[in-house]
């Protein structure tokens, strides 16, 4: 498989991976949950009473897991790429250190399912966030508004040139 096609790992996070577990070291884990928890990326939540008391990433580092930090550092000076999008939406609620952890787990996902699973990595293109999902919402609901009263536009004030451009 092709990691380079993943946008931030370099060549030294890919020889980083082949020196810490090798291709066959994946197969070791079940799942990528078990491989990112190894690397201790992956929050350990204690509940108590169906209370989360603490849900923070454990301590503990390895070569591999700070090779991923680095590639998500990279990641987050990156423009308009799937993961760079991810990096700065939980960069503006959780501040930059959160979502380093967050992303580079994200990351390790990524490379696990990329070579044990033998899939191609494809970032999702059509991907609406909650926001732009919920202007569609809005504007659809509108629509039905506008045509249960049976407004024109000069009744809303618009011209029909902007009205034709804008749909």
């Amino acid at each position: 498989m092709d990691l380079l096609a993943i946008e931030g790992v370099s060549h030294a996070t890919i020889l980083s991976i082949m020196v810490e577990i090798g291709p066959e070291g994946f197969r070791k884990f079940n799942s990528s949950k078990e491989f990112v928890s190894w690397l201790r990326l992956a929050p350990n939540n204690k509940i108590s009473g169906g209370k989360v008391l603490s849900s923070k990433v454990p301590k503990g580092s390895n070569r591999l897991k700070i090779a991923l930090r680095q590639a998500t550092n990279s990641i987050g000076n990156l423009k308009d790429t799937h993961l760079s999008d991810f990096f700065k939406r939980v960069a503006f609620r959780k501040g930059r250190q959160a979502t380093v952890s967050a992303t580079a787990r994200k990351l390790g996902v990524i490379i696990w399912n990329m070579v044990t699973k033998k899939e191609p990595y494809k970032p999702p293109k059509e991907y609406l966030f909650l926001d732009q999902k919920r202007k569609l919402g809005i504007a659809k609901r509108m629509r039905k508004q506008i045509a249960k009263f049976g407004l024109t536009n000069e009744d809303l004030g618009l011209n029909a040139n902007i009205c034709k451009t804008a749909t």
